[in-house]
């Protein structure tokens, strides 16, 4: 299991939490290949559908990542997001999935430095789960 490299999907805020991760990568600050981005406008348009369609198809984690409350382009996005997010995690062990695969974070427009912490910490709190359980089920 030592080995094992997980895929973290991470639906980020166009206006926030993706210009973090570009002043992280112009700031030439390292943080794991394993997450693939996914800009969207606002973390208030991810559905619930995104995320149990990401895990479904073996993402080993999954991160919704946006402005922080109060700060959001399309004023109450963020609150919509972290009221779906909530109850996401209570249903996710329904479909199989452990809730810490899972995460909603908000990360400032200037906070590069935090977006590549935030990103080092879920793949070793991910690689820690070991892989998914839908990843496994493909496998056999």
């Amino acid at each position: 299991m030592n080995d094992f490299e997980p895929t973290i999907i991470a639906f980020v805020c166009n206006w926030c939490t993706y210009t973090a991760a570009d002043l992280a990568g112009t700031s030439r600050l390292s943080y794991p290949p394993n997450v693939r981005l996914v800009r969207v406008m606002c973390t208030g348009m991810v559905d619930p559908q995104y995320v149990l369609k990401a895990l479904l198809e073996g993402a080993d984690g999954v991160l919704v990542s946006g402005c922080h409350p109060g700060d959001c382009h399309y004023i109450n996005g963020n609150f919509k997001a972290r009221r779906r997010i909530k109850l996401l995690k209570a249903l996710l062990p329904q479909f199989g999935f452990a809730p810490q695969r899972l995460r909603l974070t908000w990360i400032g427009a200037s906070d590069g430095i935090e977006f590549a912490r935030v990103m080092q910490e879920l793949v070793e709190q991910v690689r820690e789960l070991g892989p998914s359980e839908a990843k496994m089920k493909m496998v056999i």
